[in-house]
């Protein structure tokens, strides 16, 4: 639960950062009464795991993301917003099986174009929810805890473990002032990270979970 409380605290610090600017800043659209385009950079913290039922807050994860995302109004309450992230994800997960026995994190580096329809609640405040889709760029494995015996877990996990590609929904909301805004964003995936194998003449699908993150974030207008 260590890690859900630090994340909460980067949470609380990242909002109270946030409307202290917005207390000397004015919106765009108010100012200008104009509905602008804006291309911007982002960039956060990610509270990661992988679901099957249920999400347990004992395997969660911390990681970051960081790209760039453009905001295109089409009415001055509804806009798309297209981004390209790299984004951190993966789990904490203890495993006893037949094959291994201790604990392990995982780190899957997806690149992720995610499409937002946001919807503006007066100058500052938005909703957000759409579709996602990734691509994994990469697998790092590392072994806590327990050693796995005769299975070399890190040796043997690797990106060839995982689906090529993950998609899913995602949903949160924002705040922005002026050029600055902070954001809160939940990501849920639809597609088993896992490929299925076989393992030692016997067939496995490693890690069958979904992704499932939580994502704070800030965003700077260019």
């Amino acid at each position: 639960m260590k890690t859900m409380k630090n994340f909460k605290s980067m949470l609380t610090l990242l909002v109270i950062a946030t409307i202290v600017t917005a207390a000397n800043a004015q919106s765009p659209a108010t100012t200008t009464g104009k509905l602008q385009t804006t291309i911007g950079i982002k960039g956060g913290a990610n509270l990661s795991n992988l679901y099957v039922n249920d999400v347990k807050d004992e395997n969660a994860k911390i990681g970051f993301q960081a790209g760039l995302f453009v905001k295109a109004p089409i009415t001055k309450f509804f806009s798309i917003q297209p981004e390209l992230i790299y984004s951190q994800k993966g789990s904490q997960l203890e495993y006893n099986n037949l094959f291994a026995t201790g604990t392990a994190k995982f780190n899957l580096h997806y690149v992720e174009l995610p499409v937002m329809a946001v919807i503006n609640l007066g100058n500052h405040f938005n909703l957000q929810a759409g579709p996602y889709i990734a691509y994994l760029a990469g697998v790092t494995t590392r072994n806590k805890g327990t050693s796995a015996g005769q299975y070399d877990f890190e040796k043997n996990v690797s990106r060839d473990n995982f689906e090529t590609l993950d998609y899913g929904v995602a949903g949160g909301f924002g705040f922005d002032a002026d050029k600055v805004g902070v954001g809160v964003r939940y990501n849920y995936g639809l597609q088993e990270v896992g490929k299925e194998q076989t393992v030692l003449g016997q067939p496995y699908r490693f890690n069958n979970g979904k992704n499932s993150v939580l994502q704070v974030y800030l965003t700077l207008g260019l």
